[in-house]
């Protein structure tokens, strides 16, 4: 396999140990360790047994030097990461939600290093070499107008090189705001629609098309967590009929009862056939989703389903559509049940789990 490339922010996750409140844990105990959805992303790749880089910009100080110290002991290259006096180590805090009370994040990532430096700071000649795979999302963007504009660069640059460019649209509409004469909404709009035409495989969850491209599922609140799943293979035709260069489009679909209870799987629509394929499928062929009763932890859920896309349509063994959405939602589905935003789950693991073994019995 050649290297898949994801490129963006990595931060310090801090969270309250187990499902406390900031409230219960301020001053006290926490937890911390480093993600950022393109690094899960990568980091995820690796776990898998798939050859990843990542590539971001960091500070000059000693945490930083943990973080790509960390990166590299995960198998995740990172020789082309830019080390700069310029900006900070962005953070996120995070409250972890149960039953009816929902997860909170709380966002410190102004100023950040990556949001600071130009496209013209990183070498994409070297980044590029021997790549098969270039992964963006909707966040890096989102976080300043120059974060914006590399992007938009890179996957020029990437297109170029015929490599293969995937963005998942991860809508966050705390962050866009580096313009504020228009919503979060239009910003997103606005500057996802100029990134969009360089990209060959989309990615979303149940509301981002929604959110982003203001394409909506019938019958669907996304919010309360009622989908019609049907009517997603339409949304897919829908923004390839915007975007003609997309050739997948691959969307999450999220049934939320509470915070620890979801129904999970996804679609992946294919442009050369027109199809959709769903997982997962039971005996008949029929969508039947994976119930996830007790939710560990959710957050990175659809980093883990973007990582075992990637490595599957990346992979002989299981390039075909449908394959490689059994792969991708069985390989999210398990990181539901590991702490952290990285999905420690292995190939084996993941196959185990699409090949119906789903019972969780002790391995011995």
């Amino acid at each position: 396999m050649k290297k898949i490339v994801t490129f963006g922010e990595i931060m310090l996750r801090v969270a309250p140990e187990g499902f406390l409140r900031f409230a219960q844990s301020f001053p006290g105990k926490v937890n911390v360790i480093y993600a950022g959805a393109e690094a899960n992303v990568a980091l995820s790749i690796a776990q898998l047994g798939g050859r990843a880089e990542f590539v971001t910009a960091l500070p000059q100080h000693a945490i930083a030097d943990q973080c790509v110290a960390t990166l590299r002991g995960m198998n995740v290259e990172t020789s082309d990461i830019v080390r700069t006096e310029k900006g900070r180590l962005g953070i996120f805090f995070l409250e972890t939600g149960a039953n009816q009370r929902p997860s909170n994040v709380v966002y410190d990532r102004e100023n950040s290093s990556v949001s600071m430096t130009s496209a013209s700071e990183y070498d994409w000649e070297t980044i590029f070499t021997d790549a098969q795979w270039f992964h963006v999302t909707g966040i890096t963007p989102a976080l300043s107008r120059q974060a914006a504009e590399t992007t938009l660069h890179a996957v020029q640059e990437a297109q170029k090189r015929g490599i293969t460019v995937s963005s998942d649209l991860n809508f966050r509409k705390k962050l866009w705001k580096w313009e504020p004469s228009l919503s979060a909404r239009d910003l997103a709009k606005r500057t996802m629609s100029e990134i969009l035409p360089y990209v060959d495989v989309l990615i979303a969850n149940e509301s981002d098309c929604a959110d982003v491209l203001g394409i909506h599922a019938d019958n669907t609140n996304a919010e309360l967590g009622k989908l019609d799943t049907q009517r997603y293979p339409d949304v897919a035709r829908k923004v390839a009929a915007i975007f003609p260069n997309i050739r997948k489009v691959a969307i999450t679909l999220r049934e939320s009862f509470s915070a620890t209870h979801n129904n999970w799987g996804g679609v992946l629509w294919d442009a050369a056939s027109d199809q959709a394929f769903f997982a997962p499928t039971n005996e008949a062929g029929e969508y039947t989703p994976y119930e996830i009763r007790a939710i560990v932890d959710r957050v990175g859920g659809g980093d883990s389903f973007a990582a075992g896309l990637i490595y599957a349509l990346s992979s002989e063994a299981y390039s075909a559509p449908e394959r490689a959405i059994r792969f991708a939602v069985a390989s999210s589905c398990l990181a539901h049940s590991i702490v952290g935003d990285i999905n420690y789950s292995s190939q084996s693991e993941v196959e185990t789990l699409m090949n119906g073994n789903a019972s969780g019995r002790v391995q011995r």
